[in-house]
């Protein structure tokens, strides 16, 4: 018989290290899954109610939305950011910025991972080269998704 000195093996990998870190940070700051958002619109129907309408049409009525869903695409470009958040009708992007959010609000954002449930609330906006509406939240609100929810429930 040999004498080997293993390692033990880590019960988590990187990635649900990093989660759990930033888990505890959200925790230090507040509540890390607020349940006190209410979506009031789906992406699908903000596109067919919508996505006709030009910029400066979208711009002047000033159309209040509220949605959720999952991020599936971020894009994070200095003092601005976007977001694509797809829920159960379709997907909406998000435009976030230090202008629009505040910087801090802007932060945050950037310490979130694809796959999170993100809620929004904002204006309605098309970009001059988008051909879908866009959301710029005054607020981001985060219920946070990471798979240690069901193993830590004590949030």
């Amino acid at each position: 018989m040999t004498n080997e000195q293993t390692s033990p093996i880590p019960d988590e990998n990187q990635i649900f290290a990093e989660r759990r870190n930033k888990l505890a940070e959200i925790r230090k700051a507040g509540v890390a899954f607020p349940n006190d958002f209410e979506r009031k619109h789906l992406a699908g129907d903000l596109h067919t109610e919508y996505g006709e309408r030009t910029h400066d049409e979208l711009e002047s009525a000033q159309i209040h939305v509220a949605v959720a869903g999952r991020m599936m695409l971020k894009r994070v470009m200095g003092k601005a950011s976007f977001a694509t958040v797809q829920d159960m009708s379709g997907k909406i992007q998000l435009f976030i910025s230090n202008n629009d959010t505040g910087e801090e609000a802007h932060n945050a954002f950037k310490h979130h991972d694809l796959g999170d449930i993100l809620g929004a609330v904002g204006v309605l906006f098309k970009t001059k080269t988008a051909s879908y509406p866009c959301a710029s939240p005054s607020c981001v609100c985060l219920p946070r998704r990471c798979d240690l929810c069901r193993k830590n429930s004590t949030a």
